[in-house]
C-alpha cells in the first residue's frame, strides 16, 4: 500500500517543476521586454556630452533620424545654446526629404539659420575649408545594418576628413535594428562603389559606434590615418534586441517591415524585379510585369515626389510577392538573409537573359556591386542551391565575425 501514492507524488512534482520553468521563462521574457523598452540612445543621454560641447564650435553630421526625445538634435542643441556653426547632410538631405540617389545642394536651414553643406552633391567628404572653423564634429545618424546603405560610407569619409584636419569626432550611438544579423558575401575590393567600400558582409551586425572603431582599427582610412573618436554608447542595449525605429531613416524605408526586410530585398535592385519603389510600401513587395499568371498579387508603381519620381515599371502592373505580412521573426530565428526569394524569381522569370538587366541607376542597379562579388550572379544563373551559395561565403564570413568581436561595445 505504501507505493500506491508514488505516481501521484511524481505527477505533482513534475507539474510543479513545469510551473516553475514556465514562470522562469515568463520572467526572462518580461525582463527582455523591459530591457528593450529601456533602451536609451546616445543622443538622449545629454548629461554625458553637453559639458563636452561647452565653449566649442560644433559641426554636426545629421539627418531626420537625429533626435533628442522627439525633437531634431540640431534644434534641441541650438536651443540649449550649443554653438553649432555648420551642419553636414548625407543622402536624402539634412531634413530627410530628398529621394534616393538624388544629389542634394548646400543651403541655409530655414528653421535655425545654420549653414547646411551637402555630402551627397558636389562633394561626399568635408573639405579642409569646411572644417577650419570646427573644434568638434558630431555624428548622429540612424543606420539599418546593411552594407549597401550609404550612411556607413558617409561615416568613413567624415572620419577621414576629421583625421586629416585634426578634428575630433563625437558619435552619438544608436541601436542597429538588424543587429542580430551577420550574413552575406564579403565585399571584394574590386567591387567598391558608392554602395559599398568596406570588406564586410551584406549585414554587418554593428552599431555606428562599433563600425567607427572597426574603420579605425582595421586601417581602412586613407594612408591608414586614425580618427580621434569619442562614443556615447546606447544604454541597456544588446545586438539581439528588437528595436523599432522612432523615425524612419529614408523615404523608401518607411516602415519597420521594410527595415527588417531590407538586407534580403535590396539586392533585387540589381535585377529586373521591382522592389516596390513608386508605391507607398517599398521594400515590402517584389514583382515584374512579365510574371502575370505566375503570381496572383500585383502592384503598380507610380511617380511619387520625394520617394521615387521615375520608378522601374512606372504605371505598369507588376506581379509577384506581397511581403508586408511576412513573419520577420523567421529571419531572426535563422539569423540569415533570405536568398530563396532571389532563386525563386530567377526560376519564375521567363526571359533569363534580362533578369540582371536592372534598368535602374548605374550605381544602384548593379548586382555585382550590391552583392559585393560577381560570383553570386553566376551562382543564380547556374541554379546553385542555397547551401552551395552559402558555402561560397566561407571562410570570409567566419573570419569577419571573428574580427568584428574586438570592436563590439554591446556584448
Amino acid at each position: 500500500m505504501r507505493f500506491t501514492n508514488q505516481p501521484k507524488i511524481i505527477m505533482k512534482r513534475t507539474l510543479l517543476l513545469f510551473v516553475v520553468i514556465v514562470l522562469s521563462l515568463s520572467s526572462c521574457y518580461a525582463q527582455t521586454k523591459k530591457s528593450a523598452a529601456q533602451i536609451v540612445t546616445g543622443a538622449d543621454q545629454t548629461e554625458l556630452y553637453l559639458p563636452y560641447l561647452k565653449g566649442k564650435r560644433i559641426g554636426m553630421v545629421v539627418n531626420q533620424t537625429s533626435i533628442i526625445g522627439k525633437t531634431p538634435s540640431v534644434d534641441s542643441l541650438h536651443n540649449l545654446g550649443v554653438n553649432i556653426v555648420k551642419v553636414f547632410g548625407p543622402e536624402h538631405g539634412f531634413r530627410g526629404n530628398a529621394s534616393a540617389g538624388v544629389h542634394v545642394d548646400d543651403e541655409v536651414d530655414a528653421k535655425t539659420g545654420i549653414k547646411v553643406l551637402s555630402l551627397y552633391g558636389k562633394t561626399s567628404k568635408p573639405s579642409k575649408e569646411s572644417l577650419s572653423d570646427i573644434d568638434l564634429m558630431i555624428f548622429d545618424i540612424q543606420d539599418v545594418g546593411a552594407r549597401f546603405y550609404t550612411y556607413t560610407i558617409t561615416l568613413h569619409r567624415v572620419m577621414e576628413a576629421c583625421a586629416e584636419n585634426n578634428v575630433e569626432l563625437l558619435i552619438l550611438d544608436r541601436p542597429n535594428p538588424n543587429g542580430y544579423l551577420i550574413d552575406g558575401p564579403i565585399l571584394d575590393p574590386k567591387f567598391k562603389s558608392g554602395i559599398g567600400i568596406h570588406p564586410v558582409p551584406i549585414a554587418h551586425g554593428m552599431t555606428v559606434g562599433e563600425y567607427a572603431k572597426m574603420i579605425n582599427g582595421q586601417g581602412w582610412l586613407a594612408n591608414q590615418v586614425k580618427c580621434k573618436i569619442k562614443i556615447i554608447q546606447v544604454k541597456n542595449y544588446k545586438h539581439d534586441m528588437a528595436y523599432e525605429l522612432p523615425v524612419f531613416p529614408s523615404p523608401n524605408l518607411n516602415s519597420q517591415q521594410s527595415i527588417l526586410l531590407y538586407p534580403s530585398v535590396c539586392w533585387f535592385e540589381g535585377t529586373i524585379i521591382s522592389q516596390g519603389r513608386g508605391t507607398y510600401f517599398p521594400f515590402t513587395v517584389l514583382g515584374n510585369p512579365d510574371l502575370k499568371g505566375k503570381y496572383d498579387f500585383s502592384f503598380t508603381p507610380k511617380s511619387i515626389k520625394g520617394m521615387s519620381e521615375t520608378p522601374l515599371f512606372m504605371d505598369t502592373e507588376c506581379f509577384g510577392l506581397d511581403l508586408r505580412k511576412y513573419d520577420t521573426s523567421l529571419l531572426r530565428k535563422k539569423k540569415q538573409i533570405n536568398i530563396q526569394w532571389m532563386i525563386e524569381f530567377y526560376k519564375a522569370y521567363p526571359h533569363k537573359e534580362k533578369f540582371f538587366d536592372a534598368k535602374q541607376s548605374k550605381e544602384i542597379g548593379n548586382i555585382d556591386r550590391l552583392a559585393g562579388t560577381d560570383l553570386f550572379k553566376q551562382q543564380i544563373v547556374e541554379g546553385k542551391s542555397e547551401a552551395e551559395i552559402r558555402k561560397s561565403w566561407e571562410p570570409g564570413l567566419s573570419q569577419y565575425k571573428k574580427m568584428r568581436k574586438q570592436y563590439l561595445l554591446y556584448n
